[in-house]
């Protein structure tokens, strides 16, 4: 059953969707980005698919978008008109070619057609000549523009040989002549296109004939809806068949025989191709090959089966706020920093994005549970560029500066500094401590990331790329590549050694967060001994306490430290990333109640290999030598640990003879 948080969703989301879908379609003046529409569209239809009980018939994901303007002769369509279903990333096409697997025999080859950003026509020959010319509409019932497509030199008035025909197509406005246009509009004081497509539909759908032949317009033919003659067998044939027609069919398309050549047309096109030719894409259009195949497939309410478009990333997106933190500079500046349900933008995933400071956020009342509308500056930086507060959910509060942060320096004060937008930690030092605690996160003896050492680390501090432990899963490859010293093999090498990271045990992770009195040992009994790390957040210092090797310091330390609401939302952000293994406490082994020492550089194995073999073997490892030490394994230059167990009568065994006592 769909919660009620879901619920009050999708209402939101069918309202708010209804009402641009009319400004875009209808009107040809949307106040939404394309990317964003998509994104809340896609939106819908995941919640409708996660809970059925929720679709409405009447929603804009179940029904083909666009009503005829009043003052334009309506049109009922001979053939009714569909709208294709959007991907936007490689999952989603692969899923979408083993549906289509799933229907038809054997493996189906595709036609790769460019998605052009205009205005859908169909276009009605009889006899050869053009009749009529209709916009999609509803997808019943069209608008009658045949004056204005009579304008666009590209159309023939008559077709090769006398053949009753449907066509459909797309008209669009030339990019050359876009900005143009929007001049003129401005100095006119008439309100400018959005874009290219608005302006095509703007142009098409007038009563004088006279402003489409004005502008300029071109039109591209990719579909045969019904013909008098032989149908063609297969998208291809049917675009050479248009062609032949004397049709204006775009010459960028191609056959793929598999997902790779799809992958790399969608590649070729995104990038500096598009900007070589004179129409706006927004994405590729699949098509299955076979028309047979075609026929098996069918349609659904709205779209073919058949097909799909698969769109290039959008400039701007549309996400939700997840949680607000702080940041600290070298100066102890603190920065504000927006947690984002993770979304693709300008080809690139986001997790986050500056929120500069308390003005900043005041005046575009941004608030966590927020639904947002996020773009790229330079396409390099995430930003925020305004509130969807139709969105907004009950209950959210506005957001306040704290005044004590862990990231600061003594009692965690912060103040704002006189005469500026901007707030610091009272007490120096504060990026000193974090990057510290980064870089022992990121060390050998807790998360151990391959590539992450102390250098690197500040670096990402001082960029402003991480401050605290989450951030580091957040970093992409494109983001390290903008600093100094890191090429594409060292940035993928980093992203990778991150990923390995998400899955550890809860003793290294433990070691990782800095608790004040736990190490490696402290960190090892209290995983030995709750096994996860629910049930140690939530023992009170008094059970704490009474563990053998705690006792009462370090045990209320530990639990102040996890009853503290700061630490506590840190915790819930890194179990977005995190797999945390179970610890299961060591059965009897050949150690079982011996106590370890390890100290110089073996020759075989490694520090951390040794401690863990002890452990496994029942054994505990310690960090200084006593009286109650059983033995110690003393590599080369082993230090004061070797003269402290000699001169204490302890016993000292080298690599070898250790392997020995374990059975190795």
């Amino acid at each position: 059953m769909a919660s009620k948080k879901a619920e009050e969703r999708a209402a939101k989301l069918r309202e708010l969707l209804a009402y641009h879908a009319h400004r875009y379609y209808t009107l040809d003046a949307p106040e939404l980005p394309d990317g964003v529409y998509d994104a809340l569209h896609s939106e819908l239809r995941e919640i409708e698919r996660r809970y059925p009980e929720l679709i409405q018939t009447d929603s804009v994901t179940r029904r083909v978008i666009g009503e005829p303007l009043p003052f334009l002769k309506k049109v009922k369509h001979s053939v009714p008109q569909w709208s294709f279903n959007d991907a936007f990333s490689e999952e989603e096409v692969r899923a979408f070619d083993k549906r289509v697997r799933k229907m038809v025999e054997g493996t189906p080859s595709y036609d790769l057609e460019l998605k052009i950003d205009g205005l859908k026509i169909v276009l009605t020959y009889e006899k050869g000549l053009l009749v009529r010319a209709a916009t999609r509409g509803d997808g019943i019932t069209g608008e009658d523009v045949t004056h204005n497509v009579r304008t666009i030199r590209e159309v023939p008035e008559r077709l090769g040989r006398p053949v009753d025909l449907t066509a459909e197509g797309e008209v669009y406005f030339a990019r050359s002549g876009f900005s143009r246009l929007n001049a003129v509009r401005k100095v006119r004081g008439e309100p400018e296109f959005a874009n290219p497509r608005n302006a095509a539909a703007g142009s098409i759908r007038q009563l004088d004939p006279k402003i489409a032949a004005m502008r300029p317009l071109g039109a591209f033919v990719y579909d045969v809806a019904a013909t008098s003659e032989i149908f063609p067998p297969t998208q291809s044939e049917e675009l050479a068949y248009l062609m032949e027609l004397g049709l204006p069919v775009n010459s960028e398309h191609r056959h793929a025989d598999s997902l790779e050549e799809v992958f790399s047309y969608w590649r070729t096109w995104r990038g500096s191709a598009r900007e070589k030719v004179d129409y706006q894409i927004d994405g590729i259009v699949l098509k299955v090959e076979s028309h047979t195949e075609q026929e098996t497939l069918g349609y659904t309410g709205k779209a073919p089966r058949f097909a799909i478009a698969y769109k290039f990333p959008p400039e701007q997106v549309e996400t939700v706020i997840e949680d607000i933190t702080l940041q600290v500079g070298r100066t102890g500046k603190l920065t504000p920093v927006a947690h984002l349900r993770p979304v693709a933008v300008a080809g690139t995933t986001v997790a986050r994005a500056t929120l500069h400071n308390e003005d900043f956020i005041k005046e575009k009342d941004i608030r966590i549970g927020d639904t947002v509308i996020l773009q790229k500056a330079g396409d390099i930086i995430p930003e925020i560029v305004s509130v969807m507060k139709e969105l907004r959910p009950k209950g959210a509060d506005i957001w306040n500066f704290p005044t004590h942060s862990t990231l600061c320096g003594g009692d965690g004060g912060i103040e704002r500094v006189p005469g500026e937008a901007a707030h610091r930690c009272r007490r120096a030092g504060s990026f000193e401590q974090q990057a510290r605690k980064l870089i022992h996160f990121a060390g050998k003896h807790a998360l151990d990331i391959d590539g992450c050492g102390r250098e690197t680390i500040r670096l990402l501090v001082e960029r402003g790329l991480i401050s605290d432990f989450d951030d580091l899963f957040e970093l992409t490859k494109e983001e390290l590549l903008e600093l100094e010293g890191f090429e594409e093999t060292k940035a993928a090498n980093l992203v990778t050694a991150i990923k390995y990271a998400r899955k550890t045990s809860l003793d290294r992770f433990l070691v990782g967060l800095s608790i004040p009195h736990v190490g490696e040992e402290i960190s090892s009994l209290l995983a030995a001994h709750f096994g996860t790390l629910t049930a140690l957040s939530r023992a009170s210092g008094e059970s704490l306490s009474s563990i053998p090797g705690i006792g009462p310091i370090i045990g209320n330390s530990v639990a102040e430290w996890f009853q503290d609401v700061n630490n506590r939302a840190l915790l819930a952000r890194l179990r977005k990333y995190i797999t945390i293994k179970k610890i299961s406490t060591p059965s009897r082994g050949s150690l079982t109640g011996q106590t370890v020492v390890i100290t110089g550089t073996l020759p075989n194995l490694s520090r951390e290999d040794a401690v863990a073999r002890v452990r496994q073997a029942g054994g505990k490892v310690s960090s200084s030598v006593s009286v109650k030490t059983s033995f110690v394994v003393a590599g080369e230059e082993p230090g004061s640990k070797f003269t402290e167990a000699n001169r204490l009568g302890v016993l000292v065994i080298d690599e070898a003879d250790f392997l020995k006592k374990l059975g190795s």
